[in-house]
């Protein structure tokens, strides 16, 4: 499908014809594929030679776009397919973040999630909020298979989000923009372009920013991010703002861009502004943003409490929990409905208070169910990085195998222990298996299964 012509018009009179036509030229060409290295998963054999991506210190480039389907290593955790260009956004993060709490806006599919996460280590909190109700279980699941147990899922619209005003560090305002940006891989955006679709996102930009803003205590930080080129979605979205917020805003720490990666900088005000087009740095559009809630802005006021829907685990069950954590100590059990949580102690009252206001739909890391005292585990303890391996036995699968896990087929039983066991693919988690004598349950979520067969 062709460009739009009218968006061609507009990024001529944005850019000038020359800039304008390279950039046109780029969204016809071929487009990276790029993906972001978990932390904490170890190295992925043959990827030493990928090349890094500037910008991001886990961002690796790949020379060539494999199934991520058919590779255990995705399923595992051990890395997330993240455009380049958007992981730009963890240098926009204060130097030391560690423990901060941050409010991810319209955080589906978490790549920007799981960003914040990694960040922010076990004693900080990343709220990742979805309106979408289908986008926010994607939303869900990816948080589990990252599985640093430091997000709380919400779902809601940011006038929802922001009823915790003044409350986070960080909020990251990932707009829903026009995609212009995304026209070089997505003809579906292509052909949903136009004028009046651009005024309605700018329209709900503005909305958006300013309940952001509410949530963010005093000198905290604001990043303010699209997939787009237009400046009535960016600078000008900016400009509005500031034209009610300016005597709040103030720039933040100066964020230093080499010029050899091709990223336009800028100013809007307090605003830092950086613009990324593909035939000047090697990533999609994009746009983002950055300033700071100065210390003399009104403070919030948090909702008053209300009556928790987090209950206690009893002793017997606490013990058998415990078990299954490489450091107990540093973890606050609970459940919900029926299933056990474990969270961080450095913020598991503020899981509690979000939980009393929100739609909270995932927290910290969900361990399962107790019957007669014993863990049936969840999935989602499969991927957590502090689960005890000691624990549980481990089935160690070759990718064919581990592939025939993860469609839920049959297993060979040799390669099982009788009862639970973790599977596992190269060292990386998969989930869980039961065997029963000559016989193994899988216990891969029928929802996860992979349905593609080549």
């Amino acid at each position: 499908m062709q460009l739009p012509p009218r968006f061609v018009e507009r990024i001529r009179e944005q850019l000038g014809a020359e800039e304008a036509e390279r950039l046109c030229e780029a969204l016809e060409g071929e487009q990276p594929t790029s993906v972001r290295l978990h932390p904490l998963r170890g190295a992925l054999s043959g990827w030493s030679e990928a090349e890094p991506i500037p910008w991001s210190e886990a961002g690796r480039y790949l020379t060539a776009r494999p199934s991520f389907t058919l590779d255990p290593a995705f399923h595992g955790g051990a890395y997330y397919v993240q455009e380049a260009s958007s992981q730009f956004v963890g240098r926009l993060l204060p130097a030391d973040c560690t423990g901060m709490r941050i409010l991810d806006l319209c955080a589906a599919p978490g790549g920007k999630t799981t960003l914040y996460a990694s960040r922010v280590g076990a004693a900080g909190l990343v709220v990742a909020n979805e309106i979408d109700r289908k986008r926010v279980q994607v939303l869900a699941d990816n948080v589990r298979k990252w599985g640093l147990g430091n997000v709380a899922v919400t779902c809601g619209d940011a006038a929802m989000a922001a009823r915790m005003e003044g409350w986070y560090d960080v909020v990251a305002v990932d707009a829903p923009c026009s995609g212009e940006g995304m026209f070089r891989k997505d003809d579906e955006a292509r052909g949903e372009w136009s004028e009046q679709h651009v005024r309605l996102c700018a329209e709900r930009q503005d909305a958006i920013l300013e309940d952001a803003w509410r949530a963010l205590r005093a000198g905290g930080t604001l990043i303010y991010n699209t997939c787009t080129f237009n400046r009535e979605e960016d600078e000008g979205t900016l400009e509005r703002f500031l034209e009610q917020f300016s005597e709040e805003v103030e720039a933040a720490d100066e964020v230093a861009v080499e010029p050899a990666c091709g990223i336009v900088t800028g100013r809007v005000g307090a605003f830092q502004t950086f613009r990324f087009m593909p035939h000047r740095a090697k990533g999609e559009g994009f746009f983002a943003a950055v300033a700071r809630k100065s210390e003399e802005a009104a403070k919030g006021r948090l909702p008053k409490a209300k009556r928790s829907i987090i209950g206690a685990v009893d002793k017997v069950g606490a013990t058998e929990l415990k078990r299954w954590l490489q450091e107990p100590e540093r973890m606050q059990l609970g459940m919900a409905g029926e299933t056990c949580y474990a969270w961080y102690k450095e913020q598991a009252e503020a899981v509690k208070r979000l939980s009393e206001q929100v739609s909270v739909i995932y927290s910290g890391v969900a361990m399962g169910q107790l019957f007669k005292g014993k863990l049936k585990p969840d999935q989602a303890l499969a991927h957590f990085v502090g689960l005890n391996r000691e624990a549980v036995s481990v089935a160690a699968l070759s990718r064919e195998e581990a592939l025939g896990y993860l469609r839920r087929q049959e297993v060979a039983v040799e390669r099982f222990s009788e009862g639970m066991n973790l599977v596992v693919c190269e060292e990386l988690p998969l989930g869980f298996a039961k065997r029963i004598g000559a016989r193994v349950n899988n216990l891969y979520p029928n929802v996860l299964r992979i349905l593609k067969n080549d």
